[in-house]
């Protein structure tokens, strides 16, 4: 009981400590799906043309229209021949600079309620590529992103994607921190997981393709102010040359990818109002297994029904409260495996579930110090993001209570994350976490700033402290990074430095390793093609680094670890891909971290000691193919002469990874991969460690909003009994009787199947039904013995009812 007084206190004091921000703006009438309000000054002139290569990149878009449209697809209402025009489209990708090949115009205008783009790409060189796709798995399509930038911070943008078709994907891009707490996607990458609500249509013509776009405010966030003025980017990708061109002229060789936008300005009367979104969900789940102690052909099933939902309200123009109790936090697909190059540390794996995934950028803190994975099974949550004048602030606070976990390990979870902007991309930030359950607590608190400067340069630095308590136990630490990057066009690096003390803990994020300094050195170096060259771009990319324990750099002692690479990568006409990345290292092993295994010896087994200093070098090859029109194909081949970190042994290693995309016409889609590892100790041969992971997802899209998708994967595991590296003896743990036991190998064979229908006709509301079944075998992918040993039966239902949106 007091732990959820405690999260009711958190989300109420949260709520009020911005009310007077929220609030000081207008709260104007909500919005409908199409405008109709009257223009007060006259639009701008018929067709008026603004060519970025000549510098006109500042559209003014008059006062908002009153016109009404069907989104079909076709840009034949008059409201379209008077939009201005924004076209003079440039290369991006994989070069910079020359005008685009392919010509491209975008037409854009608003009304009180939403903001429109038509859309025309022309396409005179090749086929289109375009299917019939889920939402947000359309990127082997020819595409074209629109890039949102209200608040005008050229380091955030809203992204809106449509293929020819007028499918959709949408989410947004940001600049600076670490790793989005939302995605596997890295700064400057866009991060997919957001669904916003706006509508769009499109066609395949005699020369390329048309779109038609309508986004409404309610899905954007934008400064509570009379005129605006946005920032404003386009990007297309044309799948049969590899090409990506921006309407504005960006640089490959600066620090920002955003900051070089365009605007759209002078736009007044926009009406977002206050909107609400319900969203109650109803899901069931079956588990199988084997009855205990019966024949194989009995089977035991348990039902779980759950009844839940969320609550989003927009509050004024720029800022968002999300609310849930007991969430369906289950994932429709699961993750895919990966295979860990280096055993010692945890995999991550993306946030995928809506509730954490809508403002997860907000929460976007260098070093991954935000994980919301670590958040299992929460019973209730609440969250608000939004922006008071130049600082975006992000509130989260939830109730953890996983099944399985003792009561007293149950946890409250806060956490307070504000950026605040400064100069034209540079910005400054706060944050504060803590976990409190009756048994642990866990308290981060920690700033960070980005510097950029010279166009090219930024300079940015991190210090975290932590505090953790458990059953009173006391453990403190640090962590602090130093960083300066240029993002030249022929040359750049990236210097680091980063240390993290060995009591330093954040139970709210993801810090794979505590008690070590780093520092990297990387430099690149990239030379171009001629234009409509067979070879377009060569890039080198030199790295090194070296890794001290945290407390022996400070005592002059040797480093722990070191490598350095030197990456080659060729990129030809169309998008073929080569590269070649060999790689020597160094390994020193930390005998605290083995002194739980013993060498059998007579009469008293003795503690084992790791090897000395073992070098290691390594041969990495890559291929990849373009998008073609029905397959892609990508894949890396690695051989080295490595080290088995869990036995301290040189290895002989070889690893695979491949990845076939193919699809046959419009509605389906099939993509395998392979992934396979496997260490040989040179001492015999014998084999120590091996995994295998072929995986394969095929979906048909039977309409725009209905797909069956069908996912395979076989995980074959083997590791051997661990031997001491130089008698080849297997090595023992002491048990509390004084005893010891050896260290026996593990198998796993597992072959997984699931089914799923989909019916989702906007985001928030959908229909799911699944099947999924586990089989093992006793040798790794024969499939003659395969025995079931879990099934299951997902359905979910879920629908939004929208209060005040237009």
């Amino acid at each position: 009981m007091s732990s959820t007084r405690r999260f009711v206190g958190c989300v109420v004091g949260a709520m009020l400590s911005v009310h007077s921000a929220l609030f000081a703006q207008s709260a104007p009438s909500a919005s409908r799906p199409t405008s109709s309000v009257p223009s007060a000054v006259p639009s701008p002139l018929p067709s008026q043309v603004y060519h970025a290569r000549n510098g006109q990149t500042d559209v003014p878009l008059g006062a908002a229209r009153s016109d009404t449209i069907e989104i079909d697809g076709r840009l034949d209402e008059p409201v379209w021949n008077t939009a201005p025009v924004l076209t003079g489209f440039s290369m991006y990708s994989p070069t910079d600079g020359r005008p685009a090949p392919d010509s491209t115009e975008v037409r854009v205008w608003y009304s009180a309620t939403a903001i429109y783009f038509g859309i025309r790409a022309f396409e005179p060189h090749g086929v289109v590529r375009a299917t019939l796709a889920d939402r947000d798995r359309l990127m082997a399509d020819d595409y074209v992103e629109i890039h949102l930038d209200p608040f005008q911070e050229r380091r955030r943008a809203f992204v809106f994607v449509v293929n020819p078709f007028g499918i959709q994907a949408d989410g947004t891009k940001a600049e600076g921190g670490g790793f989005i707490p939302g995605a596997n996607v890295a700064p400057g990458q866009v991060d997919l997981s957001a669904d916003f609500l706006w509508q769009s249509r499109g066609r395949l013509t005699d020369d390329g393709y048309e779109v038609e776009i309508r986004i409404p405010y309610v899905s954007l966030r934008f400064p509570a102010r009379a005129v605006q003025r946005w920032g404003i980017q386009f990007n297309r990708k044309v799948q049969h040359s590899g090409y990506e061109m921006t309407w504005t002229p960006v640089e490959r060789g600066a620090a920002s990818f955003i900051a070089q936008e365009g605007y759209i300005s002078g736009m007044t009367g926009l009406r977002r109002g206050v909107d609400a979104l319900i969203n109650p969900e109803l899901t069931n789940t079956t588990n199988g297994t084997p009855a205990p102690n019966a024949p194989t052909t009995d089977w035991r099933y348990t039902n779980t029904p759950r009844v839940g939902g969320n609550v989003r309200v927009g509050l004024g123009s720029n800022f968002v409260l999300n609310g849930t109790i007991r969430p369906d936090f289950s994932q429709v697909e699961a993750d895919a495996t990966q295979v860990a190059a280096d055993q010692r540390f945890a995999l991550f794996y993306p946030e995928r579930r809506p509730f954490f995934v809508e403002g997860a950028d907000a929460f976007n803190v260098p070093n991954t110090l935000v994980y919301t994975r670590r958040i299992v099974q929460p019973t209730a949550a609440a969250k608000l993001t939004g922006r008071i004048g130049r600082a975006n602030v992000a509130v989260l606070s939830a109730f953890d209570a996983p099944t399985g976990v003792a009561d007293d390990y149950k946890s409250l979870v806060n956490i307070l994350r504000i950026a605040r902007d400064f100069r034209l991309q540079s910005q400054s930030g706060l944050l504060y976490s803590d976990r409190i359950s009756d048994a642990r607590t866990n308290r981060v608190i920690g700033a960070d700033v980005r510097h950029v400067f010279g166009g090219k340069y930024y300079a940015s630095g991190q210090y975290v402290m932590s505090n953790t308590n458990e059953r009173g136990s006391r453990l403190s630490g640090s962590l602090w990074e130093g960083v300066v990057d240029r993002t030249g066009r022929g040359w750049g690096f990236h210097y680091n430095v980063l240390g993290i003390q060995p009591g330093f803990r954040t139970d709210n994020g993801f810090v794979a390793r505590t008690g070590y300094v780093q520092g990297n050195a990387n430099n690149r170096v990239t030379f171009f093609g001629k234009p409509g060259g067979f070879f377009e771009r060569y890039q080198l990319f030199v790295q090194s680094s070296g890794l001290w324990q945290y407390a022996a750099l400070f005592d002059g002692k040797p480093l722990l670890e070191s490598r350095a690479s030197a990456g080659s990568t060729l990129t030809f006409r169309r998008g073929w891909s080569l590269g070649y990345t060999p790689t020597l290292a160094t390994y020193a092993f930390d005998p605290a971290n083995f002194s739980q295994y013993r060498v059998p010896t007579t009469p008293t087994p003795v503690v084992f000691t790791p090897s000395p200093r073992i070098t290691v070098f390594s041969n990495q090859f890559s291929l990849s193919t373009p998008q073609f029109r029905r397959f892609a194909a990508s894949g890396t081949f690695l051989t080295a002469n490595d080290v088995d970190f869990n036995e301290t042994a040189r290895v002989n290693r070889t690893a695979i990874t491949g990845s076939v995309d193919w699809r046959p016409d419009t509605r389906l889609r099939v993509n395998a991969t392979y992934a396979s590892n496997e260490f040989i100790r040179r001492v015999d041969g014998s084999s120590s460690y091996s995994t295998q992971i072929p995986r394969i997802k095929a979906e048909y899209q039977m309409t725009r909003f209905v797909f069956v998708r069908l996912v395979t994967q076989y995980e074959a595991n083997r590791r051997e009994a661990l031997r001491d590296w130089r008698t080849g003896q297997v090595l023992l743990t002491p048990l509390a009787d004084g005893t010891f036991r050896p260290v026996t190998g593990t198998r796993s064979n597992l072959l997984r199947a699931d089914w799923l229908f989909a019916y989702r006709p906007s985001p928030g509301t959908v229909f799911f039904a699944g099947y999924g079944s586990s089989l093992t075998e006793p040798e790794a992918l024969a499939m003659d013995r395969l025995r079931r040993v879990s099934d299951g039966i997902f359905v979910k239902a879920s629908w939004v009812t929208r209060l005040g949106a237009r």
